[in-house]
C-alpha cells in the first residue's frame, strides 16, 4: 500500500506532555450521579500513560522522543492509525515541529515494543497482528501471569487485597455498563498492580513488553458474546484465591482466563479473517457500546 492510496488521518490535538497521566475509568460522570460511558479522549489518555510507564521508562530517550512515541503508539493502539498504515516520517516530522531524527527514534523504540514494524527500504507501518503472533503472546502471557499468580498468592497482604478489590468493584461497574473500553483498562490496571505484588521483576518487566503487543487485541476478545461477563467472574475468583493465599488455584484461574480468551480470538479470526479492531476516526466521539 502507498501513501497515495491511504486516507488521510484525523489526529487529535496535541496535548502537553504533562498531560498524560493515570485516569479514573469505570467512575461516575462528572457532575453527576450517573456512571457514564468511557469516551475517545480517556482512552486516549490512558493508552498514552500506559505506553509511557512502559516505553519510556526503560529507554533514556530525550522528552521530545518519548512524547512522539507515546502519542503516535497511541493512537495506534486505539485503531486512529489503522494497522498496516504506513507512517510517514516527513509528515510526523511537520506535525512535531522537528526534524526526522527524533521521528524515526520514536519509531524505532515503538518497533522494540511490537507496535510499528520497519521495513528495510519501505516506510514503517502500524503493525499488523497475525494469529500465529497472537497465540505465541498469549501463550507466553499464560506461563508468566500463572507465575506471578502464584508468588502473589502467597505474598499478599490485606491491604493488597483491598486494592485489588476496589479495582475489582471499577471492574464491576464497567462490566455492568457494557463498556467494554473501560473494562479493559481496569484489567490492565488491575493486573499492573497484582503482577507488581508478585514481587518477580524479570516476569513482570518480560509481561510488560507484552502487554503493549496485545492491548488493542484484548479489547477485541472482551468484545466478544459473553468474554466480559466471564472475564469479570475470573477476576472476582482469583482475589478470593489470593486473599485465601491459595496459590494452584490463582495460577488455574489465570491459566483458565486467558486460554479462553485466546479460543474466542482464534474462533473470530475464523469468522472474520483479521485481528485488527476497526478504523477508528479521531473525530468519532461515539462511546464503545458493544
Amino acid at each position: 500500500m502507498t501513501a497515495m492510496a491511504q486516507t488521510p488521518i484525523k489526529r487529535p490535538t496535541r496535548p502537553a506532555l504533562s498531560a498524560a497521566k493515570p485516569v479514573a475509568v469505570g467512575d461516575s460522570g462528572e457532575g453527576s450521579g450517573d456512571p457514564r460511558m468511557m469516551d475517545r479522549s480517556t482512552s486516549m489518555a490512558q493508552a498514552q500513560h500506559v505506553i509511557r510507564s512502559i516505553v519510556a521508562s526503560r529507554h533514556d530517550r530525550p522528552s521530545l522522543v518519548a512524547q512522539i512515541a507515546c502519542e503516535v503508539g497511541a493512537e495506534i493502539v486505539e485503531a486512529v492509525i489503522p494497522p498496516g498504515h504506513d507512517l510517514n516520517t516527513v509528515e510526523l516530522a511537520r506535525r512535531y515541529q522537528t526534524s526526522r531524527t527524533p521521528v524515526r527514534e520514536a519509531l524505532i523504540l515503538l518497533e522494540h515494543e511490537g507496535l510499528v514494524d520497519i521495513p528495510p527500504r519501505r516506510r514503517p507501518r502500524a503493525h499488523l497482528h497475525t494469529l500465529t503472533e497472537v497465540s505465541e503472546v498469549y501463550r507466553t502471557r499464560t506461563v508468566l501471569f500463572e507465575l506471578m499468580a502464584i508468588d502473589t498468592a502467597k505474598r499478599a497482604t490485606e491491604a493488597d487485597i483491598e486494592t485489588l478489590r476496589a479495582i475489582l468493584a471499577r471492574m464491576q461497574r464497567a462490566a455492568d455498563l457494557g463498556d467494554v473500553t473501560a473494562f479493559s483498562w481496569l484489567s490492565v490496571e488491575f493486573h499492573d498492580t497484582d503482577t507488581r505484588l508478585s514481587g518477580n521483576a524479570t516476569a513482570k518487566r518480560i509481561h510488560d513488553s507484552l502487554l503493549l503487543r496485545s492491548l488493542s487485541i484484548r479489547r477485541l476478545s472482551l468484545s466478544q458474546p459473553s468474554r466480559m461477563r466471564k472475564s469479570m467472574e475470573d477476576h472476582t475468583q482469583l482475589v478470593k484465591a489470593y486473599e485465601n493465599h491459595d496459590s494452584n488455584l490463582a495460577g488455574a484461574i489465570l491459566r483458565g482466563n486467558h486460554t479462553a480468551a485466546l479460543v474466542s480470538l482464534e474462533n473470530y479470526f475464523q469468522r472474520v479473517g483479521t485481528l485488527n479492531l476497526p478504523y477508528r476516526p479521531v473525530d468519532d466521539n461515539v462511546p464503545d457500546a458493544r
